[in-house]
């Protein structure tokens, strides 16, 4: 069983798009400051590192899966380049109500389960929303809400960076 930290991808990883769009392809996607850096030190603590990413755009005909794929390839290459590595991603493309992989649902974990021994008393959820701080809960990892407040997260940061060294001071 490994150590985990699960990341929510939009407004963690990379910039939110604006109100009701989606970052639909390579061009409009945004690394945040000091993502990679981030992820290297969670790499390096030996955390096992998965992206679980509700992908609604998809389903509404705005990105196919093929462009949420070509995103995530490019990615993960920028940040290998840097020294930080993903070691999953799991999507839902479903609209909501559609599915039970939906954060707040916990199917993408689940997945994650097939895939990866995680040990969800030392594994953690980074997310900006609070469907990725529910979804965390219903998981039973400890969570990290980015923003200004949430009420039911374990922990408030700033940023992934902020989150990491949070989880430093608290991992087991």
């Amino acid at each position: 069983m490994s150590k985990t930290v699960f990341l929510d991808r939009d407004g963690v990883i990379n910039k939110q798009a604006a109100e009701h769009d989606y970052i639909k392809n390579w061009g409009e996607f945004e690394f945040l400051p000091k993502v990679s850096e981030a992820i290297g030190i969670l790499n390096k603590a030996g955390f096992q590192v998965i992206i679980v990413t509700n992908q609604r755009g998809v389903a509404r005909g705005m990105m196919t899966i093929k462009d949420v794929e070509e995103t995530h390839r490019i990615m993960c290459a920028e940040l290998e380049a840097f020294g930080a590595q993903i070691d999953g991603i799991y999507v839902c493309p479903h609209e909501k109500d559609e599915c039970t992989c939906r954060k707040p649902g916990i199917g993408l974990f689940l997945k994650a389960e097939e895939d990866f021994a995680i040990d969800k008393s030392t594994s953690w959820m980074i997310g900006d929303s609070n469907s990725d701080i529910e979804a965390g809960k219903n998981y039973g990892v400890k969570t990290i809400y980015i923003g200004k407040t949430s009420i039911n997260a374990d922990y408030t940061c700033k940023n992934l960076f902020d989150a990491v060294l949070t989880i430093g001071g608290k991992a087991v």
